[in-house]
């Protein structure tokens, strides 16, 4: 069993190891201001849109999700995008994915959101057919503007 809470102040090294991991996984690095600046967000009292879980195995944090409440064009009420969702790979196939996703469902059902949506990479399989289960994939692509 899995247990999900909120992220803390008191849990930065863990996850700072858990989002180097995931940006490892997506061939990415961030600027050292940008992961301050996101995890102080994460853990700020008064940042109410923007918010971040662990999920806790036997030794402690295995995965991590940030999403973020946002008004929507076609909805009155806002919807939740699931921006980032890491599980450690000794802790894949436990049911840590899928209750980090639960828990953002719920968060999202508490705030009156009930659409949840994010992206993944096309090459993340293993992902992929725990997202099957748990929500629809959408026919759109995404666009995105560089160099800005």
């Amino acid at each position: 069993m899995t247990t999900i809470r909120p992220i803390t102040p008191a849990d930065e090294t863990a996850w700072r190891r858990l989002w180097k991991a995931y940006l490892t996984f997506y061939g990415t690095e961030l600027p050292e201001q940008v992961c301050r600046s996101s995890f102080a967000r994460l853990t700020d009292p008064h940042v109410t849109d923007y918010r971040g879980v662990l999920a806790l195995g036997a030794d402690g944090p295995v995965g991590l999700a940030h999403f973020i409440f946002h008004r929507h064009g076609w909805r009155i009420e806002d919807v939740v995008y699931l921006q980032d969702l890491y599980v450690a790979p000794q802790a894949r196939g436990t049911g840590a994915g899928r209750a980090l996703i639960e828990a953002v469902y719920a968060a999202a059902d508490a705030a009156g959101c009930p659409s949840v949506y994010w992206l993944t990479q096309e090459f993340n399989a293993e992902a992929r057919r725990l997202y099957d289960r748990v929500a629809t994939l959408t026919p759109f692509v995404k666009y995105q503007r560089t160099g800005a």
